[in-house]
């Protein structure tokens, strides 16, 4: 019987690429050279898995490693592949496609690179890996938000649909007129009025999103938080705010991107996994909306979820 030092390269290349987890950090290391941390937030896994990954990609000839200061950075070695190897891999790129989990690590490597590019340069050469922490610990989290907020017209009128436990309206009713809470699930309202029980120019609403209790061109500014994706019909919610909403007024989505996660629908009660631009978009239009823009959010590499968007539209 053969040792596996005597079988064929061929089995090697296709042991080490029969796993999605290392085709997709080969896909970001053959664009840019990266350290254990930055490839765990840019996959949104463990750094001992990474790790463990790593060192197959090494075993198998795929991938260098050098050190800079304390830090070892990895990136594709071409130069140390052979051509058939390559051959190889540039098929199997072409069998993967861009499915929305690689669109979504190619989004976070952005972000990666990003925070790189602020921590390298002088301050904020040395602080600037830390300046967010320090404004935190000066001022805490909220701030710039709450600053941000002030912006809106004063003597607004918000319609929050799927209010939830009341985070986005404990956010706003300090700066607008009013805010109408609507939610679908009475344990939720009771959950938000518990919350933001000081506040006053809160009122919450029992009701299905697809029929609002709300009346004709009575709302300012609408909000739908990580809401459409739970709706079997969001083409009937998008209508029923373009009803309420007041000429003029403006409605904000947040949600997910289009992926691939099918746990979602059992784990999570997802009915969408997430949507596309021109969806949101064939919405809009059917409802007589007139869409200001829509894209993509930055990353949060922290985050484990898919990617979002934010959508605006005027009527």
């Amino acid at each position: 019987m053969k040792s596996s030092e005597d079988s064929p390269p061929l089995l090697s290349w296709l042991s080490t690429l029969s796993d999605l987890a290392r085709l997709r950090m080969l896909r970001l290391l053959e664009q840019q050279e990266l350290s254990v941390g930055e490839l765990a937030r840019a996959m949104q896994l463990p750094q001992s898995t990474v790790s463990r990954h790593l060192k197959n990609l090494s075993d198998g000839v795929w991938i260098t490693k050098r050190s800079e200061g304390t830090a070892s950075l990895y990136r594709m070695a071409p130069d140390r592949i052979s051509r058939e190897a390559m051959e190889l891999w540039t098929l199997t790129k072409q069998q993967l496609g861009s499915p929305p989990a690689l669109e979504e690590d190619d989004a976070r490597l952005d972000e990666v690179l990003a925070q790189r590019r602020t921590d390298s340069k002088s301050f904020f050469g040395r602080l600037g890996s830390e300046w967010d922490q320090l404004r935190r610990e000066l001022f805490g989290d909220q701030f710039t938000l709450e600053a941000l907020l002030s912006l809106l017209p004063g003597d607004s009128i918000v319609a929050d649909l799927g209010c939830g436990t009341g985070n986005a309206a404990e956010f706003l009713a300090p700066q607008v007129m009013k805010v109408v809470a609507i939610d679908r699930e009475p344990a939720m309202l009771e959950a938000a009025k518990k919350r933001l029980v000081k506040l006053k120019n809160v009122e919450f609403r029992l009701g299905e999103l697809d029929a609002l209790p709300l009346e004709d061109d009575s709302i300012d500014i609408t909000l739908l938080l990580l809401v459409l994706h739970h709706i079997d019909d969001p083409v009937a919610v998008i209508n029923e705010v373009a009803r309420t909403l007041r000429p003029g007024g403006m409605a904000l989505i947040v949600d997910m991107i289009a992926h691939d996660r099918e746990s979602y629908r059992h784990t999570m009660g997802h009915v969408h996994l997430g949507f596309k631009e021109s969806t949101v978009k064939s919405w809009v239009r059917k409802a007589g909306l007139r869409m200001n823009r829509f894209q993509r959010l930055r990353p949060d590499t922290r985050g484990k979820g898919p990617g979002l968007f934010v959508a605006t539209m005027m009527k």
